[in-house]
């Protein structure tokens, strides 16, 4: 995630949010991220993806800011900075995890009293991965591609992940997760990130953390 500075709006018109999404596509392909759940909010952002590449997530977050900074600026007749600092992340462990940070993800226009239904938000991935719109920049993963053999199935069955709302226990543990960059997962995951990173990697503070900015990152592709 990545949030305005002073949790301003980055986003104050439709074509605001569809020129997000353009420079999105365009610097998640030059950045071989892939794209598997997004929300644009009037004040942050979420993203689920996949890097390729070491690098390639903070490369993505550089250029888009740049990119979309300099086109507000140039829309609104404005100086200056747009984002507040730095985006945040974590590791999950996809195979467990990934669908649920989906339902994150997508469900936050709900959660904030925004739209009854995740349906309802036009600037979410919900509609590609529930409904079947087409769009170019959601790549599904292995783990969403299992919930059924064809693309009806898969979409019938997402659905059905909706039903039920996120419990208190599932929005604390991401939320944790994200204050305290700890990856999302097992303990033996999480050793296994603190080997291949080869640095500590934290663990997960107990309480109700602070809202916070968050990029999920799914481990166990390609430079993940």
């Amino acid at each position: 995630m990545q949030r305005g500075h002073n949790r301003q709006p980055v986003f104050f018109d439709d074509q605001d949010y569809l020129e997000y999404l353009k420079i999105l596509k365009r610097v998640s392909d030059a950045c071989r991220c892939a794209i598997h759940a997004y929300v644009l909010m009037t004040n942050h952002i979420h993203l689920l993806l996949t890097p390729g590449t070491g690098g390639s997530v903070s490369r993505l977050f550089q250029e888009c800011g740049r990119q979309y900074v300099g086109y507000i600026n140039r829309t609104y007749r404005r100086r200056g900075t747009l984002w507040e600092g730095r985006h945040k992340g974590m590791i999950i462990e996809s195979e467990t995890y990934l669908l649920t940070c989906m339902r994150y993800i997508e469900l936050n226009p709900v959660r904030a009293g925004m739209v009854a239904r995740p349906r309802h938000y036009r600037w979410s991935s919900y509609a590609v991965n529930a409904l079947g719109e087409e769009n170019c920049i959601v790549s599904p993963r292995e783990e969403y591609l299992r919930l059924g053999q064809t693309r009806l199935q898969r979409w019938e069955a997402y659905r059905a992940l909706f039903d039920t709302e996120l419990s208190v226990e599932e929005l604390d543990r991401i939320r944790n997760c994200a204050q305290s960059g700890t990856p999302m997962g097992n303990n033996r995951f999480k050793e296994q990130i603190e080997k291949t990173l080869r640095k500590n990697v934290g663990w997960e503070k107990r309480g109700r953390p602070v809202k916070t900015s968050v990029v999920i990152l799914p481990w166990g592709s390609k430079g993940g």
